[in-house]
């Protein structure tokens, strides 16, 4: 079967691979669509970060590079291995794709075994990846969707990362809530926000990013920050109180400065984006109006409530989807176009089989 494997930065390589086999406790899974990262584009144009090294397996899968790409999937059952349950042939699923040890627990019991020692992620430390015609998954990892279309159903992954920052930063109904970034995973968090009855704002550069974020109706207000004080903004927003929550979610120091500016004392700042450098920090801004900083990483326990949210209509994937690729073209109109012309994509889907 075809796969798109990555060697090294830059090196990304469409190959012929055996297909893998069932086991007891796997599902087969035909993939339907795999989305493109961010995380993919950091591996690419800096890696690897979260691929071993050749030569440097992963203590868990066992894998170095090459490894099979893709870790935003969404597909039909083909096979079922030995004692698995609750899933069958033509169920529709995606996957949360975790690589952990196998002692841990991954139960509703367990609310950090995102946090194990030793994770990682399918698709970016071995047992295969999204990108390709089929993988092969241990059933804690798949998540039936329901009639869900798969297309939509690819972007429950990156949905759940904004679901999990949301809970993570103690927003409730009625809350304002400021998104640094309206990139793919900036708009899927003011998704899940507005799902959720928060009033939501979002500080983007791009007028096609800002326009993308009302017309998909994630957001209620969409601020230049070229010309616009964005904090002075929020206040007028909130009648001079502050945003009672902010979400970083592009790496960008002059952004999470930003959110500082404009949480109320007391205020909650959670960031979402995987950072290349270290960042500075106003501890000032922290200390003197008593913030909270938070860190979040993926997901916990987060993909059914995530995809309970699509089903019960209160989340509109489709206006996300920019456009589907072939995976011989994965490099050149995938990856080129978020690296190059980022503003004019959210997400780009790959269909292995086209």
């Amino acid at each position: 079967m075809k796969a798109a494997r990555y060697y090294d930065r830059g090196d990304i390589r469409i190959e012929d691979v055996p297909e893998p086999t069932v086991r007891p406790g796997t599902v087969g899974i035909d993939v339907a669509y795999c989305g493109i990262c961010g995380t993919d584009l950091h591996e690419y144009l800096d890696g690897p970060i979260f691929v071993p090294p050749a030569g440097h397996p992963h203590p868990v899968s066992g894998e170095s590079a090459p490894v099979t790409l893709g870790h935003e999937m969404s597909g039909v059952v083909y096979a079922v291995g030995d004692g698995v349950e609750g899933l069958k042939p033509g169920d529709r699923v995606v996957v949360e794709p975790y690589i952990l040890h196998p002692d841990v627990d991954t139960s509703a019991n367990n609310p950090a075994y995102h946090l194990s020692p030793d994770m990682n992620f399918i698709g970016l430390g071995g047992r295969g990846g999204g990108l390709a015609e089929k993988i092969v998954v241990e059933r804690r990892w798949v998540h039936p969707v329901g009639d869900l279309p798969l297309d939509q159903a690819a972007l429950i992954e990156p949905l759940s990362v904004g679901y999990h920052a949301f809970r993570r930063s103690g927003a409730k109904a009625g809350d304002f809530a400021l998104v640094g970034g309206a990139g793919p995973i900036g708009l899927l968090t003011c998704a899940v926000l507005k799902a959720t009855g928060v009033e939501v704002a979002v500080t983007e550069l791009s007028p096609l990013r800002r326009q993308k974020a009302l017309d998909a109706k994630a957001a209620d207000h969409a601020i230049d920050p070229s010309v616009t004080d964005v904090a002075e903004e929020v206040r007028r927003l909130t009648g001079g109180k502050g945003a009672d929550v902010a979400f970083e979610a592009t790496s960008v120091n002059v952004v999470l400065d930003t959110l500082l500016d404009a949480v109320k004392p007391g205020g909650v700042v959670t960031v979402i984006s995987i950072w290349g450098e270290p960042a500075s920090l106003d501890m000032q801004k922290l200390v003197l109006k008593e913030i909270d900083l938070r860190g979040t990483i993926a997901y916990v326990n987060s993909h059914p409530q995530t995809i309970k949210l699509v089903q019960e209509g209160r989340i509109d994937l489709a206006p996300f989807i920019t456009r589907t690729i072939g995976l011989d073209d994965l490099v050149t109109e995938g990856f080129e176009t978020l690296i190059h012309h980022n503003e004019t994509a959210v997400k780009i889907l790959v269909d292995p089989r086209r």
